[in-house]
């Protein structure tokens, strides 16, 4: 009865060490299989959580639904990640823009103090002697974009 008990259960192929074997390793992947989607579960979040697992619906109104909620997720993250890039590129040329600034400003006061060592030197019968009155005298041009600066005039005065 034992005998024929194992034939039964096991089918004709119950003594066979090969379909054993077999059916170990598919078990085996099957549980490392199994172990590698509870870890994706674990590690991933909610919303890729949609991807991972099969969803059944009762009906397609159902699964349109769901897809567009997921098309409404998938298109808020893409704006999210396109506003932080974005944000990004500003910062950087918003911090190009005050290294720009921060340098101009050290040149014009280098100029600044370049001129008012030389104003002393120039000759008083000059007309770049006053330099006031030479920045009253100077006209931007728009077209050429740079600054019309009047000739240097020696005047000479001559004594009766």
């Amino acid at each position: 009865l034992q005998m024929l008990e194992q034939q039964v259960v096991g089918g004709e192929q119950a003594k066979n060490k090969d379909l054993k074997e077999k059916h170990k390793r598919r078990k085996k992947y099957a549980d490392e299989r199994r172990l590698q989607l509870v870890a994706a579960l674990q590690n991933s979040n909610e919303d890729s959580s949609d991807w991972v697992l099969l969803n059944v619906y009762d009906s397609i109104h159902e699964e349109v639904r769901a897809k567009s909620k997921l098309l409404e997720k998938m298109q808020k993250k893409a704006a999210e990640t396109e506003i932080k890039d974005l944000q990004s590129e500003f910062e950087l040329e918003k911090i190009d823009y005050l290294g720009t600034i921060r340098r101009l400003e050290r040149d014009l006061m280098l100029f600044q103090q370049l001129l008012d060592r030389v104003q002393s030197l120039i000759r008083r019968d000059c007309n770049y002697s006053n330099l006031d009155k030479i920045k009253r005298e100077c006209v931007w041009d728009e077209e050429v974009g740079c600054w019309k600066i009047p000739e240097p005039i020696i005047q000479k005065t001559s004594l009766p």
